[in-house]
């Protein structure tokens, strides 16, 4: 084989080594394939270790699990009281979402608000929080302890940022909303703002 030859080889190797590594990165949290583009959802049912056991606490203070909720789709998104504009979104397209179901639909459904900053968003909080969005919503927070496990299991992030002469604070997080099956197990995840009408065909497509 020729010098040109055995270099023009060696190149080929090299890209397809780099595009073999690119779409293995490129796959993401949920380990299915890329997101397409204008696509709302990344996603295949079964496949992400993403969702877990959860201990947390209700309104009422009293302790919730996610056996509590066993036989229903759950919508999960972690959040803030305290978030200015992402978290009232994506809360708003999931209120959305509940109600372009029928009744009978809905009573499948669980939509669960899990706050990362349990400091300021005590159970009573959140539980108020909720209430402005849909009446079906369930407002859930905890222990420190509680909320980091959680979280994790959902690979969820959050960080709380630094506070003001007030004593007020930003916290960075993960602004995607899971849909976990009746079984538990994680289903899709939809990205931020992502339309109440999308997130309902979705849901109505599993029925």
């Amino acid at each position: 084989m020729s010098r040109i030859l055995k270099l023009v080889a060696l190149v080929l190797i090299v890209i397809g080594m780099g595009a073999l590594v690119f779409g293995i990165v490129g796959r993401g949290f949920t380990g299915s394939d890329q997101q397409k583009p204008g696509s709302s959802q990344s996603t295949t049912r079964g496949k992400a270790q993403v969702g877990g056991p959860f201990q947390l606490l209700d309104k009422n203070g009293a302790e919730v699990t996610d056996m509590n909720y066993r036989g229903k789709y759950m919508l999960v998104y972690f959040g803030y009281t305290f978030c200015p504009d992402v978290c009232p979104t994506s809360l708003g397209e999931m209120s959305d979402a509940m109600d372009l179901l029928s009744p009978a639909q809905r009573e499948k459904v669980v939509p669960i608000f899990i706050s990362v900053d349990p400091a300021r968003d005590t159970p009573e909080v959140v539980g108020d929080y909720v209430t402005h969005f849909h009446e079906s919503m369930v407002g859930l927070s905890g222990t420190v302890e509680g909320v980091t496990a959680a979280a994790k299991a959902y690979r969820a992030y959050f960080s709380l940022g630094d506070a003001d002469a007030q004593g007020n604070y930003p916290v960075d997080h993960t602004s995607y909303t899971y849909l976990m099956g009746p079984d538990g197990q994680f289903v899709t995840a939809f990205r931020h703002a992502t339309p109440g009408k999308k997130i309902a065909e979705a849901l109505a497509s599993m029925f």
